[in-house]
């Protein structure tokens, strides 16, 4: 971590955003894996990669091009030692990016990388939109990091002066009161974990984009607004109804944020093995949609809020996800489809709805602007708050952690022994999310908070 934020500080002073993407900027990646290792290889490739290396060496004069050179790497902030390692110097254009570029060959035990930032600069590194970005370069600065090793420091302390307890007691060096407040402390960091557990999949749908379906009645115009969303030919159009058959999926940058769109078979009691097939995938992929994008035939649906509704249910299923109604071959209406227009303008359908066609591209921009309110309720602000959950990882171990402490209270009324037990758990389930896993700061709290062992 302190790492990071050492390639971070050099970066802001040498290249202003070391991390941006952009051509001619600077960016940095740790490119060796993530996780324990012998040894951790960092590069820089850009014009800030002169100054981010002499900042971080802490020296003026470069390594010979090519060549490893051993140098300590030191905070440019503070000035702490970071860590000690090879440095390489690869100038341009004689490098494998054309570009200025450097290495840094570091022990990648878990004192030098925290996870979750390593984690960040791989997902900087593939961000497509905005909002990924913006969420990658929060993880990679260390604000979950530090969200998760300030509850494992909680823990610890919690730990420790159980067992101090169990240990010393009866020597009254440990007062009763003791047990109360690790009693309180758990069941404030269970609650405080298990609602960040509870964010809706924020952070991982940021992360790996909204899943949306294009579901609807054969014929109504899907593969239509699906290449009108991507601007390309990406599905065969036919007035044949049944024409898709398997499901065709693009990846789209709404407003910011990341949507995978799947146009799927249309829905219907199809006789044909293949188109049958099709369907059944088709209803798959709406069950496991994060949001629906329901096609109808606009001049087939009644005008009234109730009559649409009712179309709309019969085609998704009970528990549906967040829905979009498209009111596609609007220009088809009788009379402008004034009824109709004023229905969804006064926003009387259920689901936000929209008049659309995707022959003349009438009502695009109303419903790009639905989808991108849509995807901002489902990903929220990347920078609002408490930082998202974005690896599944991430969640497992959270949830293994908070088991681990709704069993503290139940081991606690039968045996301290267990209870510790349940605490050293959840503290090495959150130590495996930054890959920060120790047992000698449970005795240096127990010395520092009692009079034991002086």
């Amino acid at each position: 971590m302190a790492l990071r934020r050492a390639l971070s500080a050099a970066g802001r002073r040498w290249a202003q955003r070391l991390c941006s993407v952009a051509r001619g900027d600077t960016i940095f990646a740790v490119s060796s894996g993530h996780g324990r290792c012998g040894v951790a290889v960092i590069r820089t490739s850009g014009p800030g990669s002169r100054g981010a290396l002499r900042s971080l060496t802490g020296r003026p004069e470069l390594p010979p091009p090519r060549v490893l050179a051993l140098r300590r790497i030191r905070d440019p902030t503070t000035a702490e030692p970071l860590d000690r390692g090879l440095v390489v110097w690869f100038p341009g254009p004689h490098s494998f990016t054309g570009e200025d570029c450097a290495e840094l060959h570091l022990h990648g035990g878990p004192a030098v990388l925290d996870l979750t930032a390593a984690e960040g600069l791989g997902d900087l590194i593939r961000a497509e939109t905005e909002a990924q970005r913006r969420q990658a370069l929060r993880q990679m600065e260390g604000e979950l990091g530090r969200l998760y090793q300030r509850w494992s420091d909680t823990l610890t302390q919690a730990l420790a002066h159980l067992e101090a307890y169990i240990d010393f007691s009866e020597d009254d060096n440990v007062e009763e009161e003791v047990l109360s407040q690790v009693d309180a402390t758990v069941r404030a960091l269970e609650q405080e974990i298990g609602s960040h557990l509870q964010d809706g999949r924020r952070g991982e749908l940021l992360r790996g984009g909204v899943r949306a379906v294009i579901a609807g009645p054969p014929n109504v115009g899907k593969s239509s607004l699906l290449n009108l969303l991507c601007q390309r030919p990406a599905a065969i159009v036919s007035p044949v109804a049944g024409t898709t058959r398997d499901v065709v999926e693009v990846a789209l940058n709404i407003g910011g944020y990341p949507l995978v769109l799947s146009d799927t078979a249309g829905l219907r009691d199809a006789t044909d093995p293949v188109e049958q097939e099709g369907v059944s995938r088709a209803r798959d992929r709406l069950r496991q949609a994060d949001l629906v994008l329901a096609v109808l035939d606009a001049a087939a649906v009644p005008a009234e809020p109730a009559g649409l509704g009712a179309a709309l249910g019969s085609l998704l299923p009970p528990a549906a996800p967040p829905c979009i109604l498209v009111l596609n071959k609007a220009d088809l209406l009788q009379g402008g489809g004034g009824t109709l227009r004023d229905a969804c303008a006064r926003g009387d359908p259920l689901p936000p709805a929209t008049l659309l066609s995707c022959r003349t591209g009438e009502g695009l921009d109303h419903l790009l602007e639905l989808l991108a309110r849509q995807l901002a309720q489902l990903c929220g602000d990347p920078l609002a708050g408490s930082p998202s959950l974005t690896q599944s990882r991430h969640s497992l171990h959270l949830g293994d952690c908070v088991a681990a402490l709704a069993r503290y209270d139940r081991e606690r009324r039968r045996d301290l022994g267990l209870a510790a037990e349940r605490l050293r758990l959840a503290r090495r389930h959150l130590g495996r999310i930054t890959g920060h896993v120790g047992a000698e700061d449970v005795l240096d709290i127990i010395f520092r908070d009692f009079c034991v062992g002086k």
